[in-house]
């Protein structure tokens, strides 16, 4: 019987043959996908690839980024809506 953790079907079953001949089962650990900006889908840079329970170990500094939408969109796209913003205002106090 396994354990109740892996009493699921999404973890991938491996069976291995052990030394004595017989069959083992052994459950592969699900491997996380990377996070992604939201406008550009690039992956992020500055958060580790760790599962959730490997992130939730860490530090809050080392879990995010401390920036305006840190962990949502990257460095770039960030830039550019702030430009953005700023030339819509500058041209909406012009008229």
């Amino acid at each position: 019987m396994p354990r109740p953790s892996q009493r699921m079907r999404s973890k991938k079953r491996v069976y291995k043959t052990s030394p004595g001949g017989g069959q083992k089962i052994h459950y592969k650990q699900e491997v996380t996908s990377l996070p992604h900006c939201y406008l550009c889908g690039k992956p992020l840079s500055g958060i580790p690839h760790l599962s959730t329970a490997e992130v939730r170990k860490l530090s809050r500094s080392k879990r995010r980024i401390r920036r305006l939408y840190g962990g949502q969109i990257c460095s770039n796209c960030l830039k550019k809506a702030l430009k953005q913003t700023a030339r819509t205002i500058q041209v909406a106090e012009a008229t």
